[in-house]
């Protein structure tokens, strides 16, 4: 079973840069895949990074992280103008960043109109019990 776990914006835009990373971390490293609205900063996102390679160990694999947003170049002058005085005011809301620990997630595949989680088969066999003689 997979499960996801949203982040609204407004549960980690009062955080440190260092208790925001270990918030996210925390949640992936429960086997959850983490939907975040918004996107951290590229400093929060190599912090995330550094601590996950000296994290990783036989129960944690690491993770895989991918971010999705707006094309720019696709917006005229007047909505990129609003897009900016948004993220001013409300802070960096646009987009969503995507979270998932290496030992479920293959790969995030960003496309134009879709977004594909690969996630990787169990290796985890479950068989029915035995059914007990009479």
């Amino acid at each position: 079973m997979v499960t996801f776990q949203f982040i609204p914006f407004h549960d980690i835009d009062g955080l440190s840069s260092a208790k925001r990373v270990n918030k996210l971390l925390n949640i992936v490293k429960e086997d959850k895949i983490v939907i975040m609205e918004g996107r951290l900063k590229r400093e929060e996102e190599a912090d995330l990074i550094e601590i996950t390679m000296e994290e990783i160990g036989p129960k944690f694999k690491g993770v895989e992280l991918s971010v999705i947003y707006p094309d720019k170049n696709k917006q005229d002058l007047k909505r990129r103008v609003k897009g900016k005085f948004a993220n001013l005011l409300l802070g960096d809301r646009q987009g969503m960043t995507i979270i998932g620990p290496a030992s479920i997630v293959k790969k995030i595949e960003k496309n134009p109109d879709k977004i594909e989680l690969f996630t990787k088969e169990s290796t985890k066999r479950y068989r029915a019990k035995p059914k007990k003689k009479r």
